[in-house]
């Protein structure tokens, strides 16, 4: 099953390979204000501060990349210091590319993780506590990462959405410990669930130390069983941290599609927060995990698309360019754009110009973004 399953997965990306797109390049957001740079008068890269927790091990080097490994681990927390190259286009994680002899890694030209700083568990509450009094706005966000990520590009991709969005408040992740490979998908299946623990925890102390701060939670992924999971238990053992949630995001959830309807979306809608949920039939990697498991995924649109009152669920089929088409939350300048509307503005799904309204059969509503 190991070996099956990583081979199903890996397929799906060399076949993403051989496909490309044929839509036009999506109209960038509207302009957002600058995050703090790196000094002098101009700039050649800015750099975003953000906080994180993370159960992984660590490696024992202080190289920031390689800090912390895939093992399983008690909780650390700490901040990462994340270049973002003044060229950076909306969308893209930079990184060095043998096509353009880049052998290294440039903070003037790509996205990278020059720092970071662990931080005890009270130290990690009074920076976070600082970082919102100094903030625009005194909000904050919560990634939770998927599959066949490294911590490295966790950080880096918290940062470029932070960034990409303009985002007024605090940017946050947490880290869970994926193998960050292609071929151990079951590995990250047991891992993510044994990281359950370690993430209710944080996100009890998050939503319990950040005062009146509005909090917005994203996964992605594999990452959205362990958030939807932790969402669910904090709701019913503290009623009073539902009111610090100020929305809940899946992205491209792989989660069985039965479970999701019978279990986890009853008790997300519940907790009476605002819920959207990115879908496409573009994914191949849900696509694959489908195939392993024999069951839909709640992150697949199509037929199977999950419609369910209480819940905005956004179909992004029509703009990922990607290859994968597993990223589309932060590599589509149109998801991204979505996300600054609701996020930046408040705006529900009827309010966004960019959506299209489809009303199903029985009568229930969804929306496309249009290419």
């Amino acid at each position: 099953m190991r070996i099956a399953t990583g081979i199903l997965i890996a397929l799906a990306i060399t076949v993403a390979g051989c496909v490309t797109s044929e839509l036009p390049p999506p109209p960038p957001p509207p302009p957002i204000d600058e995050p703090a740079t790196s000094g002098g008068e101009e700039p050649e890269h800015a750099v975003v501060r953000v906080l994180f927790a993370t159960d992984r091990n660590r490696t024992g080097t202080l190289q920031p990349a390689s800090m912390f490994g895939g093992k399983r681990a008690d909780l650390t927390y700490g901040t990462c210091d994340v270049s973002i190259p003044r060229e950076h286009r909306m969308g893209v994680l930079e990184s060095p590319s043998l096509w353009r002899l880049e052998f290294r890694e440039d903070p003037q030209k790509h996205v990278v993780l020059l720092g970071v700083e662990t931080l005890g568990r009270e130290q990690f509450a009074a920076r976070l506590d600082e970082r919102l009094r100094s903030a625009k706005k005194r909000s904050a966000f919560v990634f939770v990462h998927g599959y066949n990520v490294s911590f490295e590009d966790a950080a880096r991709r918290t940062a470029q959405i932070s960034y990409d969005l303009g985002f007024p408040g605090v940017p946050m992740f947490y880290s869970w410990p994926s193998q960050a490979s292609t071929a151990l998908y079951v590995e990250d299946e047991q891992n993510v669930e044994w990281a359950e623990t370690n993430l209710h925890s944080f996100l009890g102390d998050v939503l319990t130390k950040s005062g009146h701060a509005e909090i917005v939670l994203v996964a992605h992924s594999m990452g959205n069983r362990a958030l939807t999971r932790v969402i669910a238990a904090l709701s019913r053992e503290s009623p009073a941290l539902r009111s610090r949630i100020k929305e809940i995001i899946l992205t491209a959830p792989d989660i069985d599609a039965d479970v999701f309807r019978r279990a986890l979306a009853p008790a997300l809608i519940a907790t009476g927060r605002p819920i959207t949920l990115y879908a496409s039939s573009n994914d191949l990697a849900l696509v694959a995990s489908k195939q392993a498991h024999g069951y839909g995924r709640a992150g697949e649109s199509g037929p199977g698309l999950i419609v369910i009152p209480g819940i905005e669920t956004i179909d992004a089929t029509d703009v990922d360019t990607s290859l994968l088409g597993h990223s589309y939350y932060g590599d589509s300048r149109s998801v991204l754009a979505d996300m600054f509307h609701l996020l930046r503005e408040g705006k529900r799904a009827g309010q966004r110009t960019g959506l299209k309204a489809i009303d199903g059969a029985n009568g229930r509503r969804h929306w496309t973004i249009a290419p």
